[in-house]
């Protein structure tokens, strides 16, 4: 696929640092239909190639039933790069907004889709979970968490759910958003708009903005050594490498 060397060489990267990949791993990524998932799809159908440790690969997508939703380009493009696209269809939005009618409906929907997610990746028979959170993400995370509550940490590079059997790997942390948002444009993936209400009206969206003005304003070099900063501390499994 074209423009996927810079993306491939922070994948790797990560895979390599982290231990991410084993060979005979069954990795599903999880797609949401946003840049971030379909560019580590991309990603780690490349790498299947020519990696050293052979790994199957696999795609799952939560359909939250929302009016309207279209997942065919989605396919389409699954089909074209030899990926098994697993959809599971729930009744989420309804209960979220119909039924419970909840006011900040982000946390009770990442855990619903959590547990769907982590359900059908098992039912697939996948030992792994790949996730796209990329450098951007570790980040903003580590700033809520310090802002809103109180405490040091960000979302592992590996997590094992003992609970479920399950290793969710982040292979996008060192790939900046800039660079994501680059090549999903121009490779022209299929990216599928989000219809929820709540979308863009976050405090993750909120949180972005203002590191965003920060690195603006005289603070060059911000997110890089808040990165580096985590490392240091080994917060969370990260590392300096």
């Amino acid at each position: 696929m074209e423009n996927i060397r810079r993306i491939l060489s922070f994948v790797r990267r990560a895979v390599d640092d982290y231990n991410m990949i084993e060979e005979g791993d069954r990795i599903a990524v999880g797609v949401s239909g946003g840049k971030d998932s379909l560019t580590l799809l991309a990603a780690l159908s490349d790498l299947r190639t020519f990696y050293p440790k052979k790994y199957e690969l696999y795609a799952v997508m939560i359909d939250m039933g929302f009016e309207g939703a279209n997942f065919s380009a989605v396919e389409k493009f699954c089909n074209d790069l030899g990926v098994e696209l697993k959809i599971v269809r729930t009744n989420i939005s309804h209960v979220i907004f119909d039924v419970r009618k909840e006011k900040n409906p982000c946390s009770l929907c990442a855990r619903m889709r959590r547990g769907t997610l982590h359900d059908a990746v098992l039912e697939l028979g996948c030992n792994k979970l790949a996730l796209g959170h990329h450098y951007d993400d570790v980040l903003e995370t580590f700033m809520l968490n310090l802002f809103h509550e109180g405490r040091l940490g960000t979302f592992s590079p590996v997590t094992y759910l003992d609970r479920k059997g399950l290793t969710m790997i982040r292979p996008m942390i060192y790939a900046p958003e800039k660079d994501v948002r680059y090549f999903a444009t121009k490779s022209k993936l299929p990216v599928v708009k989000s219809p929820c209400p709540a979308d863009g009206a976050t405090k993750r969206e909120d949180m972005k903005q203002f590191l965003k003005k920060l690195e603006i304003d005289n603070h060059r070099g911000l997110k890089h050594r808040i990165f580096k900063a985590i490392c240091k501390a080994e917060l969370d499994g990260y590392r300096e490498t």
